[in-house]
């Protein structure tokens, strides 16, 4: 799937799955996105494939979706960061062994050109973050925003936003309730 999509025909083998360490890594969403397109497969498809069980179904399951508008707003949360309360939706969503994980869908055009209205992503508590990693944040005081980790201290984190014509935010830790990384995003 990887060579009729133009990426290294080894962008989807076993053994490139594991980084230094026994880090798990993965494609990138653009690079499954090509594979999709180009491929006609779905989802459920591709997956089975990388997998090596053609045809075997995907194990899905339904996950917590909101509008990221929404999550600042009281009760969608619980003071661990986890969905919580009612008023989300559920979308179905192949296993990501990540209990907590939640989709938020984009309104408005203020993460363009990385996400655009309507679009999809797929956020995960559990997983690590580091510079770069696209995230979602949220503050003491409620605001809820998707942006790019940059540096981080022991006291202050940096997001970039996606967007230009928004300024960089920066927080002290003290003013973070939570911090988690998005790891899926539909376009």
């Amino acid at each position: 799937m990887a060579k009729v999509a133009g990426l290294d025909p080894t962008t989807f083998n076993r053994s490139k799955r594991e980084a230094a360490g026994g880090k798990l890594r993965w494609p990138s969403t653009e690079s499954i996105s090509t594979v999709l397109q180009a491929t006609g497969s779905t989802l459920d498809q591709f997956l089975a494939a990388v997998e090596g069980e053609s045809g075997a179904r995907v194990s899905l399951r339904f996950i917590p979706l909101i509008g990221l508008a929404q999550a600042g707003s009281n009760g969608y949360f619980d003071d661990a960061g986890f969905p919580a309360g009612s008023g989300w939706e559920e979308i179905a969503f192949p296993e990501l062994g990540d209990p907590h994980a939640y989709a938020l869908e984009i309104t408005g055009d203020s993460m363009l050109p990385a996400y655009r209205d309507g679009d999809r992503i797929i956020v995960s508590p559990q997983a690590s973050t580091r510079r770069g990693d696209r995230v979602v944040v949220k503050t003491t005081s409620g605001e809820v925003m998707a942006k790019q980790l940059g540096r981080r201290t022991m006291r202050r984190i940096e997001l970039t936003s996606f967007n230009p014509a928004y300024a960089e935010r920066a927080f002290d830790l003290s003013e973070i309730a939570f911090l988690h990384r998005i790891i899926w995003a539909s376009q």
